[in-house]
């Protein structure tokens, strides 16, 4: 089904297409913690400022592993750890086949968590602007058993290009257009980890919408598990930054 006047509806609830066009970068102070984080033995983060840039997939942690240092993931090619001065202290380029190792089943390291949290962040605050990319196909298909008939339901393919959950995702709006629901498999932790993603709590950031609490549940089949809480992130601030 034709999904680009959907996507166009969206867009606008959200700010529109030209607000977001114009849109360089984003800064955001974020706070993220969940089983994820305890399974995979990696700190959880508290009202830590990152930045996601618009036209590519690049994401950035300020003061993340350690205060005054920088984590940076550089779409699929590569992560690294910058110092005070922007040194480079640390870099691991093809990360997601680093993840593949098996002892990433039990562990992450620095690089590893910069490389799912910033791919996943960067996707979060890139919508709905991402779905309006030339290399991301977007099509409307209809809503399933329990999910609301009023809602819109789009699946997405997504290029290796972008470094993302997974090939195919489903987004779930409601009739206000507002994102309600994210479904995806996060073929990093394993082909296994099918989870449902929910966002709530919408706030205007200067002329354009997001979600401020996002929640993300484990599913079996079409089932929504009641836990654990895989991911909890609360957004406490978006800026944006426009073309001079």
């Amino acid at each position: 089904m034709e999904s680009g006047p959907i996507v166009e509806k969206i867009l606008e609830v959200h700010g529109g297409r030209q607000r977001w066009e114009g849109i360089t970068a984003l800064e955001a102070e974020i706070s993220a913690r969940g089983f994820l984080f305890a399974a995979k033995g990696c700190p959880v983060l508290d009202h830590v400022s990152v930045t996601a840039m618009t036209r590519e997939p690049h994401f950035l942690f300020h003061d993340y592993p350690t205060p005054g240092s920088t984590g940076e993931l550089i779409g699929t090619e590569e992560v690294r750890i910058l110092g005070n001065a922007g040194r480079v202290v640390e870099r691991r380029a093809c990360p997601r086949a680093a993840m593949r190792r098996p002892a990433k089943l039990l562990c992450w390291d620095a690089l590893d968590f910069v490389y799912f949290g910033g791919y996943a962040t960067w996707n979060y605050l890139m919508m709905p602007l991402l779905l309006t990319r030339d290399d991301v196909h977007v099509e409307a298909v209809a809503p399933r058993r329990g999910i609301p008939p009023a809602w819109t339901c789009l699946r997405a393919s997504f290029p290796e290009t972008i470094p993302t959950h997974s090939t195919t995702q489903l987004f779930f709006f409601d009739e206000r257009r507002h994102l309600r629901r994210h479904e995806y498999v996060a073929e990093v932790v394993g082909a296994w980890a099918h989870a449902a993603h929910f966002c709530e709590d919408y706030r205007n950031f200067g002329g354009f919408k997001a979600p401020t609490r996002r929640r993300v549940r484990p599913m079996l089949g079409n089932v929504v598990l009641p836990a654990p809480t895989l991911v909890a992130i609360d957004v406490h601030l978006i800026r944006a930054e426009f073309d001079p």
